[in-house]
């Protein structure tokens, strides 16, 4: 697909973006690479509907170690065919409460799918094959199988009672406590599915099991992030996500969050949700600090660099009350070159962010101070893990022969792509100046006019006639 002319000017002016996408593209080295020669016509359908229904996941769950890549790839299948069932309001409650609380034991039934999505659904395809989902998970390890059926089966309950909650459905969210649940059942569960996953094979550090507020704060902080930003879309398909127990401290309707003559309250209201997303934020390092595969940690370390930055972007941003607002290619390419390296770099990745929302972090919002100590939380918590020997370093963080060598080779990419541009420019120029020249301008005439202070063409006086000049026919 060709670039949009929107984006091309774009990164015109963001050469930084430019090459942080350029750099992801050609020098990003997979940890472990996905082998398709050795894959079943069923496995490679399985991971085209991996990639049909979310390409940021696909890529990085097909970048993971062999041990884990086909178990997380149907695993994550297994929750989207959930979650395209709950999402469909089309499907009546009482055909979708069945299928929810069952849809564990249709694990175990071969050959079973379900084409009753609307068919404006997006991901329907997945149920529509899901007996290709089926085969494959009937092959994985039976320790694999087990956690991915419990997590499906706490799932669907989870989600079914809520389907089931009239008032769920027609006020949305009323509590705190009720919002975290609601996170809980359709992230936080993830959150222990992936880490039983990640123990069992032992590429994580088994305490992570122990200490379950851990995965359950990863879960939580992409959720309600997601939430947070997807306000204007949720709105416009009638879902209240955002707990009336929040909104009501700010305006007396929910519709009134739209509503551009009362920005300054939903803004206020956003904030508040930011600061009890970002509560989470120290948990997820702390977390992430217990990965002991490099793939593994990247799987897990995108999302919340990538979380931290949209939070930073919807804070204090009246765009997320008109439309769905979303970071830009380049910048998700720059947190993802960053997110695979180390936890120190990733922790820098949230130390710069928190510091962007503590910029914008605004005095009269009711939350100012409280959002102030939040952003201190995460930052101590980082200086926590790796502390700074000296003022010099903790101004400026100091960096790996490693990280040293890649910036030197981005200005020098960023120098290439600046010439690149130049030399476009001046091949474009020579051609319209060489073109110019061979239909006949009078680039010598011109220079002489200007030599002149004369910057238009000589009119003929009134009632001068022009002599026809000889060698040329006169129409």
């Amino acid at each position: 697909m060709a670039p949009k002319v929107t984006d091309v000017l774009y990164y015109l002016v963001h050469i930084s973006e430019l090459r942080s996408i350029i750099q992801w593209k050609v020098w990003h080295n997979p940890v472990h690479e996905r082998d398709e020669s050795k894959e079943t016509e069923t496995l490679k359908r399985c991971f085209f509907l991996l990639e049909k229904s979310s390409r940021s996941f696909s890529m990085v769950i097909q970048e993971l170690h062999p041990e884990l890549l086909v178990p997380i790839a149907l695993f994550y299948l297994v929750l989207r065919a959930l979650d395209t069932i709950e999402d469909d309001m089309t499907i009546p409650i009482e055909k979708k409460e069945p299928l929810l609380r069952d849809f564990h034991t249709i694990l175990e039934q071969p050959g079973w799918n379900f084409d009753g999505n609307g068919p404006d659904e997006e991901d329907r395809i997945v149920c529509v094959e899901f007996n290709v989902v089926i085969e494959e998970y009937m092959k994985i390890k039976p320790a694999y199988r087990k956690i991915i059926s419990d997590i499906a089966d706490k799932m669907g309950n989870g989600m079914a009672d809520y389907c089931k909650n009239a008032d769920h459905l027609k006020y949305g969210v009323q509590t705190v406590k009720d919002y975290e649940l609601y996170c809980h059942y359709v992230a936080g569960l993830v959150g222990e599915g992936l880490t039983r996953l990640f123990v069992e094979s032992e590429l994580a550090n088994p305490l992570l099991l122990e200490r379950t507020n851990l995965h359950e704060s990863m879960g939580q902080f992409l959720q309600k992030t997601n939430i947070i930003r997807d306000i204007k879309e949720d709105f416009d398909d009638k879902r209240y996500f955002w707990p009336k127990e929040i909104w009501s401290k700010h305006v007396d309707n929910f519709e009134e969050l739209i509503d551009p003559k009362k920005i300054d309250k939903a803004l206020n209201c956003s904030s508040e949700l930011v600061l009890n997303a970002l509560e989470h934020a120290p948990e997820c390092l702390h977390y992430l600090a217990g990965l002991r595969e490099q793939s593994i940690f990247n799987f897990a370390c995108i999302p919340q660099t990538m979380a931290i930055a949209t939070l930073e972007l919807v804070f204090q941003n009246p765009k997320v009350f008109q439309r769905n607002v979303k970071i830009t290619k380049g910048q998700a390419c720059e947190i993802m070159t960053q997110s695979t390296q180390s936890l120190e770099v990733a922790c820098e990745v949230f130390r710069k962010y928190t510091r962007k929302i503590m910029k914008k972090n605004n005095p009269r919002d009711p939350n100012f101070l409280k959002i102030s100590i939040a952003g201190s939380k995460i930052e101590q918590f980082i200086e926590k893990l790796f502390p700074k020997k000296d003022q010099k370093a903790l101004e400026k963080p100091s960096k790996t022969p490693e990280q040293e060598a890649a910036d030197a080779e981005a200005k020098k990419d960023t120098m290439y792509i600046m010439l690149a541009v130049f030399a476009t420019l001046a091949v474009l120029s020579a051609i319209m100046i060489g073109g110019a020249y061979l239909l006949g301008a009078r680039f010598d005439a011109a220079a002489k006019d200007i030599s002149k202070g004369t910057f238009t063409p000589a009119q003929p006086d009134a009632g001068e006639t022009v002599v026809p000049q000889p060698g040329r026919d006169e129409l």
